[in-house]
């Protein structure tokens, strides 16, 4: 079962605005991970607007200094292309203020002993350093010593024990929630632990591996389920139909067999597709056709929900008041196979239903279905709110202090 007790125990993490930070250095872990071309430029800047409300928080209330430390990428070892000076002039427009680069911690400590009180600090790529993801203890003392006070705000990272989201609580009095965090961990708390019914989740994505922890677990705390994109291939598989090229997971047919079954007893709904389109090949997709489910074409693969499904889930979207969708319907990234994810979309949009919308490719989806603004809440990291579905409580809250 989901661990909703752990979603509430999240909700208790004290955030900055428990705490006084006048006069105090503050070191906020922030997400700056964002997408960017071959040329630096930055395509999507939502992450970094999303932590400027604790960042100018610390602002208003006079912190001595505030030094923002995030990572960028998987560099391997220190590496330009993923230094965070690319992202220093969107991070100076967005806050409207001179922030300081630091090349290393060493530099950060040196700028903060020469410049005078209220400065701002952008520590290059974390990791850079080869301590960061092995939650090295001295890299996460080093990082301790530039601050007073340590504040989370990075919930992307919130489910990995690095260095810069979990070593270096242990060496900081005080260590809290950033707005974002708490934003997100209350959405999640909306959506599971007092929801409106009926609840739905929609889960989609490449694979069904990935999601097995969610949907063993998430059972008890929703009402209905829709499963599409290439992970319905399993469950249609299960059910005795011959998926063709379609990527499947033999492998986990007992495991989808077992999950149809469970969801069956205790009186979940779950909905598959009804038919599909199909490609016989996703590069050039010269051929593309709709059929139904069980009549994929010989050497044909699924590669979107068809338009009765996409009727058929529609119908389930408006008789739900609490979604939470997680994982594209279909390969969204190519036009002739988009128009599945983004009608789903769509209709969540045209409801009054509270919609938590999982982070990565669900979020870009939305964004390219030109429905962000018509949710209730995207969250900023999809990897995190996997395992917060999974009913995981994340490292990152572990380390944090609690309210009495």
């Amino acid at each position: 079962m989901l661990e909703v007790a752990g979603i509430e125990r999240m909700q208790q993490t004290k955030s900055v605005r428990d705490i006084d930070i006048k006069d105090k250095r503050v070191l906020i872990r922030v997400d700056f991970n964002v997408p960017m071309d071959h040329e630096f430029n930055i395509s999507d800047d939502t992450r970094i607007r999303e932590a400027l409300p604790t960042i100018n928080y610390c602002i208003d209330r006079e912190a001595k200094s505030i030094i923002l430390v995030s990572h960028l990428g998987r560099p391997k070892g220190k590496d330009s292309d993923f230094s965070l000076k690319h992202v220093l002039k969107r991070v100076e427009r967005l806050l409207g203020k001179t922030v300081v680069f630091a090349d290393d911690i060493d530099s950060a400590k040196s700028i903060q002993a020469t410049l005078k009180s209220g400065h701002i600090i952008l520590l290059e790529n974390i990791r850079f350093n080869a301590g960061e993801e092995k939650n090295d203890p001295l890299l996460a003392q080093e990082l301790a010593q530039l601050c007073d006070v340590y504040v989370n705000d990075a919930f992307g990272t919130s489910h990995r024990a690095h260095a810069s989201t979990h070593g270096i609580a242990q060496f900081v009095s005080q260590k809290v929630a950033g707005f974002l965090l708490k934003k997100e961990i209350d959405s999640f708390a909306k959506a599971f632990t007092n929801p409106l019914k009926p609840v739905l989740l929609i889960v989609g994505g490449s694979k069904v591996s990935s999601k097995l922890a969610l949907l063993n677990n998430i059972l008890d705390l929703v009402d209905k389920i829709i499963i599409g994109g290439a992970m319905s291939n399993t469950f249609l598989q299960a059910q005795g139909y011959d998926m063709q090229k379609s990527l499947v997971e033999e492998n986990l047919i007992n495991e989808a067999h077992h999950i149809l079954e469970k969801a069956k007893q205790k009186g979940v709904k779950v909905y598959l597709p009804v038919d599909v389109v199909s490609t016989n090949d996703l590069k050039t997709h010269q051929e593309i056709k709709i059929t139904p489910a069980q009549d994929v074409p010989q050497d044909f693969m699924a590669v979107d929900i068809g338009p009765a499904s996409t009727k058929l889930f529609n119908q389930v979207i408006r008789d739900s008041q609490t979604i939470v969708w997680n994982g594209p319907l279909g390969v969204y990234e190519i036009s002739q196979f988009s128009r599945g994810t983004f009608n789903v979309a769509h209709s969540i949009s045209d409801t009054y239903a509270f919609s938590l919308i999982g982070g990565g490719d669900t979020a870009d989806a939305v964004e390219r279905a030109g429905e962000r603004d018509n949710m209730s809440f995207i969250s900023t990291g999809g990897g995190a709110s996997l395992e917060l579905l999974e009913g995981k409580v994340l490292p990152a809250f572990e380390v944090l202090d609690q309210r009495e």
